[in-house]
Protein backbone atom coordinates (compact mmCIF):
# COMPACT_ATOMS: atom_id res chain seq x y z
CA UNK A 1 0.00 0.00 0.00
CA UNK A 2 1.79 3.23 -1.35
CA UNK A 3 0.79 6.14 1.77
CA UNK A 4 1.23 9.43 1.86
CA UNK A 5 4.04 10.78 3.98
CA UNK A 6 1.48 13.53 5.42
CA UNK A 7 -1.23 10.86 6.21
CA UNK A 8 -4.01 13.76 5.89
CA UNK A 9 -7.67 13.05 4.18
CA UNK A 10 -8.20 15.39 1.19
CA UNK A 11 -11.08 17.99 0.99
CA UNK A 12 -13.15 17.29 -2.04
CA UNK A 13 -16.21 17.40 -1.14
CA UNK A 14 -18.50 20.26 -2.17
CA UNK A 15 -21.61 21.65 -0.82
CA UNK A 16 -23.72 18.76 -2.97
CA UNK A 17 -22.04 16.28 -2.36
CA UNK A 18 -22.60 16.80 1.78
CA UNK A 19 -26.24 17.82 1.15
CA UNK A 20 -27.22 14.29 -0.40
CA UNK A 21 -25.04 13.10 2.06
CA UNK A 22 -27.44 14.05 4.86
CA UNK A 23 -29.75 12.83 2.82
CA UNK A 24 -28.25 9.29 2.62
CA UNK A 25 -28.40 8.87 5.97
CA UNK A 26 -32.52 9.68 6.51
CA UNK A 27 -33.53 7.47 3.53
CA UNK A 28 -33.39 3.83 3.76
CA UNK A 29 -34.41 0.05 5.20
CA UNK A 30 -35.95 2.22 8.50
CA UNK A 31 -38.44 3.83 6.61
CA UNK A 32 -38.44 1.09 2.95
CA UNK A 33 -38.70 -2.11 5.09
CA UNK A 34 -38.57 -1.91 9.00
CA UNK A 35 -41.91 0.82 8.98
CA UNK A 36 -43.91 -2.75 8.95
CA UNK A 37 -43.86 -2.99 12.49
CA UNK A 38 -44.50 0.15 13.33
CA UNK A 39 -47.27 0.33 11.51
CA UNK A 40 -48.51 -3.15 13.12
CA UNK A 41 -48.02 -1.44 16.32
CA UNK A 42 -48.69 2.28 16.18
CA UNK A 43 -51.50 2.26 12.84
CA UNK A 44 -51.71 5.61 11.56
CA UNK A 45 -50.46 6.89 14.47
CA UNK A 46 -46.99 6.65 13.11
CA UNK A 47 -47.29 9.47 11.30
CA UNK A 48 -47.36 11.11 14.87
CA UNK A 49 -44.64 9.13 15.81
CA UNK A 50 -42.04 10.36 12.74
CA UNK A 51 -42.70 13.56 13.60
CA UNK A 52 -41.66 13.58 17.24
CA UNK A 53 -38.35 11.32 16.50
CA UNK A 54 -37.75 13.83 13.69
CA UNK A 55 -37.52 16.75 16.10
CA UNK A 56 -35.87 14.64 18.60
CA UNK A 57 -32.97 13.78 16.48
CA UNK A 58 -33.42 16.80 14.65
CA UNK A 59 -31.97 18.59 18.28
CA UNK A 60 -29.06 15.82 18.54
CA UNK A 61 -28.12 17.02 15.15
CA UNK A 62 -27.86 20.28 16.59
CA UNK A 63 -25.78 19.88 19.54
CA UNK A 64 -23.00 17.60 17.28
CA UNK A 65 -23.68 20.79 14.29
CA UNK A 66 -22.90 23.46 16.96
CA UNK A 67 -19.40 21.91 17.95
CA UNK A 68 -18.49 20.65 14.32
CA UNK A 69 -18.73 24.10 12.29
CA UNK A 70 -16.20 25.59 15.36
CA UNK A 71 -13.82 22.10 15.26
CA UNK A 72 -14.88 20.04 12.12
CA UNK A 73 -12.75 16.58 12.73
CA UNK A 74 -12.69 12.74 10.98
CA UNK A 75 -13.23 12.04 14.46
CA UNK A 76 -17.03 14.12 15.05
CA UNK A 77 -18.74 12.71 18.45
CA UNK A 78 -15.86 10.26 18.73
CA UNK A 79 -13.38 13.43 19.18
CA UNK A 80 -15.98 16.00 20.85
CA UNK A 81 -16.80 13.23 23.92
CA UNK A 82 -12.50 12.09 23.78
CA UNK A 83 -12.26 15.96 24.74
CA UNK A 84 -15.35 16.96 26.60
CA UNK A 85 -15.89 14.20 28.70
CA UNK A 86 -13.37 11.71 29.29
CA UNK A 87 -10.71 9.44 27.44
CA UNK A 88 -12.79 6.46 28.08
CA UNK A 89 -16.03 8.13 26.39
CA UNK A 90 -13.77 9.09 23.45
CA UNK A 91 -12.95 5.14 23.28
CA UNK A 92 -16.50 4.27 23.80
CA UNK A 93 -18.30 6.37 21.44
CA UNK A 94 -15.46 5.44 18.71
CA UNK A 95 -15.71 1.82 19.46
CA UNK A 96 -19.73 2.01 19.97
CA UNK A 97 -19.85 3.32 16.41
CA UNK A 98 -17.31 1.15 14.81
CA UNK A 99 -19.84 -1.51 15.79
CA UNK A 100 -22.89 0.30 14.90
CA UNK A 101 -22.08 1.10 11.55
CA UNK A 102 -21.11 -2.88 10.95
CA UNK A 103 -24.22 -3.86 11.94
CA UNK A 104 -25.95 -1.18 9.86
CA UNK A 105 -23.95 -2.61 6.93
CA UNK A 106 -24.95 -6.14 7.30
CA UNK A 107 -28.49 -4.72 7.83
CA UNK A 108 -28.40 -3.15 4.81
CA UNK A 109 -26.59 -5.76 2.71
CA UNK A 110 -29.13 -8.21 3.52
CA UNK A 111 -32.34 -5.81 2.52
CA UNK A 112 -30.86 -4.86 -0.74
CA UNK A 113 -30.92 -8.61 -1.30
CA UNK A 114 -34.53 -9.24 0.18
CA UNK A 115 -35.49 -6.04 -3.08
CA UNK A 116 -33.52 -7.87 -5.65
CA UNK A 117 -35.17 -10.70 -4.74
CA UNK A 118 -38.17 -9.09 -5.68
CA UNK A 119 -37.36 -9.78 -9.49
CA UNK A 120 -35.44 -13.25 -9.29
CA UNK A 121 -36.46 -14.43 -6.24
CA UNK A 122 -34.71 -18.35 -7.23
CA UNK A 123 -31.26 -15.82 -6.29
CA UNK A 124 -30.05 -17.08 -2.61
CA UNK A 125 -29.72 -14.11 -0.50
CA UNK A 126 -25.82 -14.47 0.23
CA UNK A 127 -24.69 -14.69 -3.32
CA UNK A 128 -26.51 -11.18 -3.61
CA UNK A 129 -24.54 -10.17 -0.48
CA UNK A 130 -21.36 -11.23 -1.37
CA UNK A 131 -21.60 -8.99 -4.91
CA UNK A 132 -23.25 -6.44 -3.85
CA UNK A 133 -20.24 -5.93 -0.68
CA UNK A 134 -17.69 -6.02 -3.22
CA UNK A 135 -19.31 -3.49 -5.39
CA UNK A 136 -19.71 -0.78 -2.83
CA UNK A 137 -16.24 -1.35 -0.89
CA UNK A 138 -14.54 -1.06 -4.52
CA UNK A 139 -16.44 2.47 -5.13
CA UNK A 140 -14.50 3.42 -1.34
CA UNK A 141 -11.66 2.58 -2.61
CA UNK A 142 -11.43 4.84 -5.53
CA UNK A 143 -11.03 8.39 -4.11
CA UNK A 144 -13.20 10.52 -1.22
CA UNK A 145 -14.68 12.17 -4.76
CA UNK A 146 -15.97 8.77 -6.46
CA UNK A 147 -17.98 7.94 -2.83
CA UNK A 148 -19.22 12.08 -2.95
CA UNK A 149 -20.16 11.20 -6.55
CA UNK A 150 -21.64 7.80 -5.52
CA UNK A 151 -23.80 9.19 -3.05
CA UNK A 152 -25.12 12.23 -4.73
CA UNK A 153 -26.63 10.08 -7.76
CA UNK A 154 -27.79 7.54 -5.30
CA UNK A 155 -30.03 9.88 -3.04
CA UNK A 156 -30.75 12.19 -5.84
CA UNK A 157 -32.41 9.07 -7.33
CA UNK A 158 -34.31 8.46 -4.38
CA UNK A 159 -35.03 11.68 -3.47
CA UNK A 160 -36.84 12.04 -7.05
CA UNK A 161 -38.86 8.83 -6.67
CA UNK A 162 -39.51 9.56 -3.27
CA UNK A 163 -41.24 12.64 -4.40
CA UNK A 164 -42.55 10.92 -7.53
CA UNK A 165 -44.42 8.50 -5.33
CA UNK A 166 -46.31 10.75 -2.92
CA UNK A 167 -47.30 13.00 -6.17
CA UNK A 168 -48.30 9.14 -7.90
CA UNK A 169 -50.43 8.65 -4.74
CA UNK A 170 -51.96 12.14 -4.35
CA UNK A 171 -53.44 11.89 -8.16
CA UNK A 172 -54.71 8.23 -7.34
CA UNK A 173 -56.30 9.57 -4.12
CA UNK A 174 -57.86 12.48 -5.78
CA UNK A 175 -58.95 10.76 -9.13
CA UNK A 176 -60.18 7.34 -7.82
CA UNK A 177 -63.78 6.29 -6.73
CA UNK A 178 -62.60 3.23 -4.91
CA UNK A 179 -63.87 3.42 -1.14
CA UNK A 180 -60.54 1.57 -0.24
CA UNK A 181 -58.26 4.54 -0.93
CA UNK A 182 -59.31 7.79 0.60
CA UNK A 183 -57.39 10.11 3.35
CA UNK A 184 -60.55 8.73 5.58
CA UNK A 185 -58.27 5.35 6.01
CA UNK A 186 -56.04 7.19 8.30
CA UNK A 187 -58.65 7.50 10.94
CA UNK A 188 -61.11 5.18 9.62
CA UNK A 189 -60.42 1.74 11.29
CA UNK A 190 -60.17 2.00 14.91
CA UNK A 191 -58.88 5.41 14.67
CA UNK A 192 -55.60 7.40 14.49
CA UNK A 193 -54.20 5.69 17.02
CA UNK A 194 -55.87 2.32 16.83
CA UNK A 195 -54.35 0.93 19.72
CA UNK A 196 -53.84 3.89 21.51
CA UNK A 197 -50.85 6.09 23.16
CA UNK A 198 -49.47 2.61 24.34
CA UNK A 199 -48.83 1.32 21.11
CA UNK A 200 -47.35 4.52 20.14
CA UNK A 201 -44.84 4.58 22.25
CA UNK A 202 -44.10 0.68 22.23
CA UNK A 203 -43.57 1.50 18.34
CA UNK A 204 -40.98 4.43 19.06
CA UNK A 205 -37.44 2.34 19.38
CA UNK A 206 -38.29 1.03 16.18
CA UNK A 207 -39.28 4.29 14.79
CA UNK A 208 -35.93 5.94 16.53
CA UNK A 209 -34.28 2.96 14.06
CA UNK A 210 -35.64 4.83 11.18
CA UNK A 211 -33.37 7.68 12.19
CA UNK A 212 -30.33 6.31 12.34
CA UNK A 213 -27.52 7.61 10.31
CA UNK A 214 -28.28 10.85 10.35
CA UNK A 215 -24.76 11.56 12.07
CA UNK A 216 -22.81 9.92 9.73
CA UNK A 217 -23.07 13.63 8.38
CA UNK A 218 -20.46 14.59 11.11
CA UNK A 219 -18.03 12.67 9.38
CA UNK A 220 -17.81 14.44 6.34
CA UNK A 221 -16.79 17.22 7.78
CA UNK A 222 -13.46 17.15 8.02
CA UNK A 223 -13.44 16.48 3.92
CA UNK A 224 -15.45 19.44 2.93
CA UNK A 225 -13.99 22.77 1.74
CA UNK A 226 -16.30 24.90 3.58
CA UNK A 227 -17.65 23.74 6.82
CA UNK A 228 -18.97 26.58 8.22
CA UNK A 229 -21.84 26.92 5.46
CA UNK A 230 -22.33 23.35 4.31
CA UNK A 231 -22.85 21.58 7.92
CA UNK A 232 -25.38 24.35 9.22
CA UNK A 233 -27.64 24.12 5.81
CA UNK A 234 -27.19 20.14 5.79
CA UNK A 235 -28.77 19.83 9.50
CA UNK A 236 -31.43 23.03 9.50
CA UNK A 237 -33.15 20.86 6.60
CA UNK A 238 -33.22 17.98 8.53
CA UNK A 239 -37.24 18.75 9.21
CA UNK A 240 -38.18 19.26 5.98
CA UNK A 241 -36.82 16.31 5.14
CA UNK A 242 -38.53 14.29 7.98
CA UNK A 243 -41.67 15.90 6.93
CA UNK A 244 -41.43 15.31 3.22
CA UNK A 245 -39.63 11.77 2.91
CA UNK A 246 -41.28 10.05 6.11
CA UNK A 247 -44.25 11.72 7.30
CA UNK A 248 -45.88 12.78 3.55
CA UNK A 249 -44.84 9.33 1.97
CA UNK A 250 -46.24 7.68 4.80
CA UNK A 251 -49.22 9.23 4.45
CA UNK A 252 -49.67 8.44 1.33
CA UNK A 253 -48.87 5.00 1.77
CA UNK A 254 -51.57 4.71 4.31
CA UNK A 255 -54.34 6.52 2.75
CA UNK A 256 -53.63 4.23 0.00
CA UNK A 257 -54.27 0.82 1.21
CA UNK A 258 -56.15 0.48 5.03
CA UNK A 259 -53.54 -0.34 7.48
CA UNK A 260 -54.97 -3.14 8.62
CA UNK A 261 -55.03 -5.01 4.96
CA UNK A 262 -51.52 -4.01 4.54
CA UNK A 263 -50.13 -5.52 7.58
CA UNK A 264 -51.90 -8.50 7.11
CA UNK A 265 -50.83 -8.58 3.61
CA UNK A 266 -47.19 -8.27 4.95
CA UNK A 267 -47.17 -10.68 6.92
CA UNK A 268 -48.90 -13.45 4.88
CA UNK A 269 -47.63 -16.86 4.76
CA UNK A 270 -45.85 -16.51 7.49
CA UNK A 271 -45.28 -14.41 11.23
CA UNK A 272 -42.57 -12.28 9.76
CA UNK A 273 -43.02 -9.31 7.66
CA UNK A 274 -41.63 -10.04 3.90
CA UNK A 275 -40.87 -7.24 1.24
CA UNK A 276 -41.71 -3.59 1.62
CA UNK A 277 -44.72 -1.67 2.42
CA UNK A 278 -44.13 0.78 -0.22
CA UNK A 279 -43.64 -1.64 -3.14
CA UNK A 280 -46.83 -4.07 -1.76
CA UNK A 281 -49.10 -1.32 -1.96
CA UNK A 282 -48.27 -0.24 -5.91
CA UNK A 283 -48.32 -3.78 -6.49
CA UNK A 284 -51.50 -4.25 -5.22
CA UNK A 285 -53.58 -1.60 -6.04
CA UNK A 286 -52.46 -2.66 -9.92
CA UNK A 287 -49.60 0.33 -10.68
CA UNK A 288 -47.33 -2.90 -12.03
CA UNK A 289 -44.78 -0.44 -13.59
CA UNK A 290 -44.37 2.02 -10.32
CA UNK A 291 -43.94 -0.85 -8.05
CA UNK A 292 -40.98 -2.43 -9.90
CA UNK A 293 -39.47 1.28 -10.36
CA UNK A 294 -40.18 2.25 -6.57
CA UNK A 295 -38.32 -1.21 -6.38
CA UNK A 296 -35.31 -0.57 -7.60
CA UNK A 297 -35.26 2.59 -6.07
CA UNK A 298 -35.61 1.11 -2.76
CA UNK A 299 -32.64 -1.31 -3.48
CA UNK A 300 -30.47 2.27 -4.69
CA UNK A 301 -31.42 3.73 -1.43
CA UNK A 302 -30.18 1.02 0.92
CA UNK A 303 -26.92 0.98 -1.24
CA UNK A 304 -27.07 4.25 -0.46
CA UNK A 305 -26.95 4.07 2.98
CA UNK A 306 -24.06 1.31 3.16
CA UNK A 307 -22.23 3.09 1.07
CA UNK A 308 -22.22 5.65 3.43
CA UNK A 309 -21.56 3.13 6.37
CA UNK A 310 -18.21 2.00 4.58
CA UNK A 311 -17.20 5.59 4.23
CA UNK A 312 -17.99 6.49 7.76
CA UNK A 313 -16.79 3.93 9.30
CA UNK A 314 -13.23 4.43 7.72
CA UNK A 315 -13.25 7.97 8.05
CA UNK A 316 -14.36 6.92 12.25
CA UNK A 317 -11.33 4.74 12.79
CA UNK A 318 -8.95 7.44 11.16
CA UNK A 319 -10.36 9.88 13.69
CA UNK A 320 -9.51 7.66 16.23
CA UNK A 321 -6.20 6.64 15.22
CA UNK A 322 -5.25 10.42 15.67
CA UNK A 323 -6.62 10.78 18.93
CA UNK A 324 -5.05 7.26 20.02
CA UNK A 325 -8.15 5.52 20.39
CA UNK A 326 -7.33 3.25 17.44
CA UNK A 327 -4.17 1.05 16.05
CA UNK A 328 -1.82 3.97 14.33
CA UNK A 329 -1.74 1.90 11.00
CA UNK A 330 -5.53 2.86 10.36
CA UNK A 331 -3.91 6.63 10.16
CA UNK A 332 -2.52 5.46 7.00
CA UNK A 333 -3.75 6.58 3.39
CA UNK A 334 -2.68 5.87 0.05
CA UNK A 335 -1.78 8.34 -2.54
CA UNK A 336 -5.09 9.17 -3.60
CA UNK A 337 -6.29 9.72 0.08
CA UNK A 338 -7.93 6.99 1.38
CA UNK A 339 -7.61 5.49 4.77
CA UNK A 340 -7.62 1.86 2.97
CA UNK A 341 -6.59 -0.53 6.03
CA UNK A 342 -9.67 1.69 7.78
CA UNK A 343 -12.01 0.26 5.47
CA UNK A 344 -10.67 -3.44 5.12
CA UNK A 345 -10.96 -3.82 8.72
CA UNK A 346 -14.53 -2.96 9.19
CA UNK A 347 -15.43 -4.70 5.84
CA UNK A 348 -14.21 -8.18 7.09
CA UNK A 349 -16.37 -7.86 10.26
CA UNK A 350 -19.41 -7.09 7.81
CA UNK A 351 -18.77 -9.98 5.33
CA UNK A 352 -20.00 -12.48 8.16
CA UNK A 353 -23.41 -11.08 6.82
CA UNK A 354 -22.52 -13.12 3.88
CA UNK A 355 -22.38 -16.34 6.40
CA UNK A 356 -25.18 -14.92 8.30
CA UNK A 357 -27.80 -14.98 5.24
CA UNK A 358 -26.16 -18.52 4.16
CA UNK A 359 -27.12 -19.92 7.67
CA UNK A 360 -30.30 -18.43 8.37
CA UNK A 361 -31.22 -16.24 6.25
CA UNK A 362 -35.05 -15.79 7.95
CA UNK A 363 -34.00 -13.82 10.80
CA UNK A 364 -30.96 -11.79 9.98
CA UNK A 365 -32.99 -8.55 9.63
CA UNK A 366 -34.86 -8.79 12.94
CA UNK A 367 -31.60 -9.81 15.26
CA UNK A 368 -29.63 -6.51 13.55
CA UNK A 369 -32.37 -3.67 14.05
CA UNK A 370 -32.58 -4.67 17.51
CA UNK A 371 -28.85 -4.87 18.06
CA UNK A 372 -28.44 -1.39 16.19
CA UNK A 373 -31.13 0.67 18.13
CA UNK A 374 -29.11 0.07 21.21
CA UNK A 375 -25.64 1.15 19.83
CA UNK A 376 -27.52 3.97 18.47
CA UNK A 377 -29.30 5.11 22.14
CA UNK A 378 -25.59 4.82 23.10
CA UNK A 379 -24.29 7.14 20.39
CA UNK A 380 -26.65 9.84 20.80
CA UNK A 381 -26.49 9.45 25.01
CA UNK A 382 -22.88 10.57 24.40
CA UNK A 383 -23.61 13.29 21.67
CA UNK A 384 -25.82 14.88 24.11
CA UNK A 385 -23.78 15.15 26.92
CA UNK A 386 -20.47 16.02 25.15
CA UNK A 387 -22.23 18.97 24.17
CA UNK A 388 -23.51 19.79 27.60
CA UNK A 389 -20.12 20.04 28.69
CA UNK A 390 -18.79 21.93 25.32
CA UNK A 391 -21.43 24.82 26.19
CA UNK A 392 -20.29 24.51 29.71
CA UNK A 393 -16.16 24.91 28.17
CA UNK A 394 -17.34 27.41 25.95
CA UNK A 395 -18.76 29.59 28.60
CA UNK A 396 -15.58 29.21 31.10
CA UNK A 397 -13.51 30.95 28.47
CA UNK A 398 -16.19 33.44 27.15
CA UNK A 399 -16.73 32.50 23.75
CA UNK A 400 -19.90 31.77 21.37
CA UNK A 401 -20.56 29.52 18.90
CA UNK A 402 -22.03 30.61 15.34
CA UNK A 403 -24.41 27.92 15.23
CA UNK A 404 -26.12 27.72 18.73
CA UNK A 405 -28.28 24.25 19.49
CA UNK A 406 -31.59 25.85 20.68
CA UNK A 407 -33.15 25.52 23.83
CA UNK A 408 -29.64 24.86 25.17
CA UNK A 409 -29.75 22.61 28.28
CA UNK A 410 -33.30 22.50 28.75
CA UNK A 411 -33.28 20.66 24.83
CA UNK A 412 -30.44 17.80 25.96
CA UNK A 413 -32.36 16.70 29.22
CA UNK A 414 -35.70 16.22 27.01
CA UNK A 415 -33.70 14.28 24.73
CA UNK A 416 -32.38 12.19 27.63
CA UNK A 417 -35.80 11.86 28.90
CA UNK A 418 -36.67 10.73 25.14
CA UNK A 419 -33.72 7.98 25.26
CA UNK A 420 -34.27 6.69 28.65
CA UNK A 421 -37.94 5.97 27.09
CA UNK A 422 -36.63 4.21 23.95
CA UNK A 423 -34.23 1.61 26.43
CA UNK A 424 -37.55 1.36 28.67
CA UNK A 425 -39.92 0.32 25.73
CA UNK A 426 -36.88 -1.97 24.42
CA UNK A 427 -36.80 -3.70 27.86
CA UNK A 428 -40.62 -4.05 27.99
CA UNK A 429 -40.12 -5.73 24.45
CA UNK A 430 -40.14 -9.48 24.35
CA UNK A 431 -38.44 -9.70 20.89
CA UNK A 432 -35.85 -6.94 21.61
CA UNK A 433 -35.44 -7.10 25.41
CA UNK A 434 -32.34 -8.80 25.41
CA UNK A 435 -30.70 -6.09 23.22
CA UNK A 436 -31.55 -3.59 26.03
CA UNK A 437 -29.84 -5.89 28.69
CA UNK A 438 -26.76 -6.07 26.68
CA UNK A 439 -26.60 -2.29 26.47
CA UNK A 440 -24.37 -1.99 30.26
CA UNK A 441 -22.60 -5.39 29.04
CA UNK A 442 -21.17 -3.66 25.97
CA UNK A 443 -19.96 -0.43 27.74
CA UNK A 444 -18.52 -3.29 30.32
CA UNK A 445 -16.61 -5.06 27.91
CA UNK A 446 -15.65 -2.31 25.88
CA UNK A 447 -14.43 -0.54 29.27
CA UNK A 448 -12.58 -3.60 29.91
CA UNK A 449 -10.86 -3.19 26.17
CA UNK A 450 -10.11 0.28 27.40
CA UNK A 451 -8.18 -0.34 30.72
CA UNK A 452 -5.73 -2.65 28.61
CA UNK A 453 -4.85 -0.86 25.87
CA UNK A 454 -4.35 2.26 28.65
CA UNK A 455 -2.13 -0.42 30.61
CA UNK A 456 -0.15 -1.50 27.14
CA UNK A 457 0.24 2.28 26.58
CA UNK A 458 1.53 3.21 30.20
CA UNK A 459 4.31 0.03 30.07
CA UNK A 460 6.86 1.65 27.37
CA UNK A 461 6.40 5.06 28.89
CA UNK A 462 7.26 3.47 32.35
CA UNK A 463 10.45 1.67 30.86
CA UNK A 464 11.92 4.97 29.54
CA UNK A 465 11.59 6.78 32.68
Amino acid sequence: MSTSSTGHLERKLKNRHIQLIALGGTIGTGLFLGSAGIIEMAGPGVLLGYAIGGAIIFLIMRFLGEMLVEEPTAGSFSHFANRYLSRFAGFLSGWNCVALYVLVGMLELTACAKFVQFWWPEIPTWVIVAALFALINAVNFINVKAYGEFEFWFALIKIVAVVAMIATGIYILSTTHNPTQSVSNLWAHGGFLPNGVSGLVMAFAFIMFAFGGVEMLGFAAAETDQPRKVIPKAINQLILRVLVFYVGSMAVLLALTPWTDLVAQLKAGGGTYSGSPFVLVFAGIGEKLAANVLNFVILTATLSVYNSMVYSNSRLLYGMALEGNAPKSLMEVNKRGVPVRAIVYPGVFTALCIVLNYVAPAGVIELLMSLIVAALVITWVIIILAHLKYRKAQAAKGARASFLAPFSPLSNYICLAVMAVVVAVMAATPDIRSSAFAIPVWIGLVYVAFRVVNRQLAAPAMRTT
